[in-house]
């Protein structure tokens, strides 16, 4: 890029100079910055600062949330003002709480995430995004005085299971207050600006695709790092390195010349100096491109040892596979490296022990903690879902402190969590979705590889593929290069919020609000966009049936008995097994229709068959545009037409009464279910109704919550009769059960989706967990990692304590207990 003249870069300091005088809080914020603000940000917290909402998407990694501290850093210039700060994830939750705390005092920064609540009256607060929806559906006293509500990760939307939540808060939330929207690069961002434009007010929508840290990507192929597009002369292109199209056709020179090539990107990112100090390769016979099919991969040890020469460290390894994590770990164990310094070892030590003392040590032993303390000391982990939550936090704390050198992690740790690393490397291009092996797409490779290059440490970010047999260098340019990941509404009513709106704003005005859903608003405009076809095809059928005019009569009338006829008589040979009387039945229909054909007066018309070209095109395009309303009818008014079904079962179960006029209220089951939030939130409902779990003991409510919450694994059976808790519990389930199949076969009477089985894989482990069995036993019979067990022991606890506040006195006592006794040992550990 050539440089600014000297008027050029006048009139920009003057632009910038007035733009500081209209936005003071903004150009002060900025300046007590420890970076300089990009130019998104700075657009964002202007328009902030003049009182408007934004949606900001850009890249992971980019700094968006700059403009959610500055949400909060402009309530807390005011007396009286709150701002909430909401995420998807605990884990989250709780790093974003930490660092507010670090801003703002302890006194000042709440956290609310379902099971921790510390500090929930104060000025700034943290919450995962379904506290937040349940306040608002509570009208709760926190919201008063609200004025900012950050939403990070807000594309979480498009997400089946939770997405909806979002949408609810954007909808429900006081006009007044501020929404401040944060989300990855999408390719749809205006569109969904439009939408919070319509239900919020004045929205600016702020796109940058600009990375903070530039991305140089590689592909691996056995010691070498060779450049995805072609950079000779040291200039990037668009074109892929054709010395990798060479390396996949198996044909070609010597790929010495890329040698050079990784030399002089060494050099970029090591310094001149130290790539000229570091002894040379030379001696290695170079691989011909011709041997490269019997050219083995470099294990990971030698990955990691190649990326610590090559000063690449530190790096996230993505490996879609929880073992092939952990595995990993162990391979460079096995190996003998060792990535960090007696000092480092000391800190790391020192900050585990702190992190874990509450922990029994019984639990540590099961845990493994002691060989994954030796991993964390030589400076490499694994990251996934099946970890410990302690384990993992400290995992993160490890390597934002570059302490930890090489993280070996699945996708999940691309969601969120700030755990940028100068390299990150992706062993295959494919996961395993649950049913089958897929290519990742353009949006999760944006995503994943958004973890590379730390703003303000490193001056680039590096990707690296590693090669595998059958790799296409274009495909992986492709998906480096496309943006393709449109944010999609997964709103649906559901009984809990069907109950709340009627309550709030009765059914008509809810079915108004449903309609202003995203959802709603993507289905409209593609209504839109049907019906411009439907007017410009009609346009095309005008002139079609001008064309086909005969002077004889109407042609259109003639043409319909002619395609009648022909549709018969195709379906006639074509049916020749049909039974004899069919067959007669067909011929004399087709006898009648030839006599109806031949008597029409267009049928001696001399231009017959030229009419008849132009009427074959008037049918096609006729049924094509009979095909475009039917989509139409049935995109307009969905969301509603789905509340209006729910609304239905509701109606026929007696928690709404619906008079003679329509007027819908709830009755003393439906004002219970207002608090009932989940999945299983009808279930639920009806079970406290009839008494199902009245006669159980704490343990038991706690393993039948659990079979309300737990979600199975796709090739996981039913742990049969035998793997059970006994006594109470067993006829319990089984009445559950049943009034399971009851409520699927009325939901799907009323063109609903129904829901799944209940989850009974965890019920023992749950139960015997609740009883105080020891933690060896309890994860043996539940065959899981720590980490799931403890992931569904807290939902257990957040649908116990539902059931602690909604229930009759009995039940609510026993949940209560239940809660408790599963609320022990590393379920209740917490690092904040």
């Amino acid at each position: 890029m050539t440089d600014l003249g000297p008027a050029e870069r006048y009139a920009r300091a003057r632009e910038a100079s007035e733009s500081d005088r209209r936005h003071p809080i903004t150009a002060a914020f900025a300046a007590s910055q420890p970076f300089e603000l990009d130019p998104f940000q700075l657009e964002a917290c202007r328009a902030l600062e003049e009182g408007r909402g934004v949606l900001v998407a850009a890249p992971t990694g980019a700094g968006k949330t700059i403009v959610g501290e500055f949400a909060v850093h402009l309530a807390m210039r005011e007396s009286d003002t709150k701002a909430f700060y909401t995420t998807p994830i605990k884990a989250l939750s709780n790093q974003k709480f930490r660092e507010l705390q670090d801003a703002y005092g302890a006194d000042q920064v709440g956290l609310l995430t379902g099971d921790t609540n510390i500090n929930g009256s104060a000025r700034v607060v943290v919450m995962t995004t379904e506290v937040l929806r349940n306040m608002l559906y509570a009208d709760s006293p926190a919201l008063r005085g609200l004025r900012y509500v950050v939403m990070d990760e807000v594309h979480y939307l498009a997400d089946r299971f939770r997405g909806a939540v979002w949408e609810e808060i954007i909808i429900h939330l006081p006009r007044s207050v501020r929404l401040v929207s944060l989300s990855a690069t999408v390719s749809n961002a205006e569109e969904f600006g439009d939408w919070l434009d319509t239900v919020r007010g004045d929205t600016e929508v702020i796109v940058s695709e600009t990375r903070p840290v530039p991305l140089e990507q590689h592909v691996l192929v056995r010691g070498d790092l060779l450049p995805l597009f072609d950079d000779r002369a040291g200039v990037a292109t668009a074109q892929v390195n054709q010395e990798l199209m060479r390396i996949r056709s198996f044909k070609g020179p010597l790929y010495e010349g890329n040698r050079r090539a990784q030399s002089y990107n060494s050099a970029r990112h090591a310094g001149y100096e130290a790539a000229r100090r570091r002894p040379q390769r030379g001696g290695r016979r170079p691989v011909r491109s011709a041997n490269v099919r019997r050219v083995e991969r470099l294990d990971r040890p030698e990955v990691v040892e190649l990326l610590r020469r090559s000063n690449l460290l530190p790096a996230i390894f993505f490996i879609f596979s929880r073992a092939g994590c952990d595995g990993a770990v162990q391979q460079v164990r096995r190996a003998g490296l060792r990535l960090t310094t007696p000092d480092e070892r000391r800190e790391i030590r020192r900050t585990v022990e702190e992190r874990t003392r509450t922990l029994l040590d019984e639990d540590l032993a099961v845990l493994g903690y002691h060989e994954w303390l030796d991993n964390l000391e030589r400076g490499v982990a694994s990251h996934h879902a099946g970890l410990l939550p302690a384990f993992k936090e400290v995992v993160e704390e490890l390597f934002q402190r570059k302490l930890v050198k090489v993280v070996f992690a699945t996708e999940t740790l691309a969601l969120g969590i700030n755990m940028p690393a100068r390299t990150v490397v992706l062993e295959k291009l494919e996961k395993f979705n649950g049913e089958a092996r897929v290519a990742i797409t353009s949006g999760e490779y944006t995503q994943l590889t958004g973890r590379a290059g730390r703003r303000g440490i490193d001056v680039e970010g590096h990707a690296v593929i590693q090669w595998t047999e059958g790799l296409d260098p274009q495909a992986v340019a492709a998906l480096a290069s496309r943006r393709t990941y449109p944010l999609n509404s997964s709103f649906r009513p559901t009984y809990n919020m069907a109950v709340n709106l009627i309550d709030r704003f009765g059914r008509a005005r809810a079915r108004e609000i449903l309609e202003s859903s995203f959802a709603q608003f993507q289905a409209d405009r593609a209504v839109v966009g049907l019906a411009r076809q439907v007017r410009e095809q009609e346009e095309s059928l005008a002139g079609y049936e001008k064309a086909m005019t005969c002077d004889r009569g109407d042609f259109t009338e003639y043409s319909a008995i002619r395609r009648e006829l022909s549709d018969l008589e195709k379906l006639n040979r074509k049916d020749a097994n049909a039974s004899r009387a069919t067959r007669d039945k067909r011929l004399r229909e087709i006898a009648a229709l030839r006599k109806r054909m031949q008597r029409h007066p267009c049928h001696q018309c001399p231009d017959r068959e030229h009419h008849a070209r132009w009427a074959e095109r008037y049918w096609k395009l006729k049924r094509q545009i009979d095909r475009l309303r039917q989509q139409i009818d049935t995109r307009t008014g969905t969301v509603a037409r789905i509340f209006d079904r729910v609304v239905e079962v509701l109606e026929v179960l007696d928690y709404v009464r619906v008079a003679e006029d329509g007027t819908t209220t709830l009755t003393p089951a439906g004002r219970t279910m207002r608090r009932i939030y989940g999945e299983r939130d009808l279930l639920v409902a009806e079970s406290l109704r009839v008494g199902t779990w009245n006669d159980l003991d704490a343990a038991s409510v706690a393993a039948l919550a659990c079979c309300l919450v737990y979600e199975p694994r796709r090739d996981e059976s039913g742990p049969g009769e035998h793997g059970l808790p006994r006594g109470p519990f067993r006829r319990a389930l089984s009445d559950t059960q049943t009034l399971w199949q009851q409520l699927d076969d009325l939901e799907r009477d009323h063109r609903l989706p129904g829901s799944e089985p209940l989850g009974t894989g965890l019920a023992l482990a749950m139960h015997s967990w609740a009883r105080g069995m020891p933690l060896d036993r309890v994860l043996s019979e539940a065959d899981l990692a720590a980490g799931d067990f403890v992931r569904w022991a807290k939902q257990t606890i957040d649908l116990l304590d539902q059931l602690s506040i909604v229930a009759d006195q009995s039940v609510a006592s026993t949940a209560r207990k239940a809660l408790e006794s599963v609320r022990r040992g590393i379920v209740a550990h917490t690092t904040v």
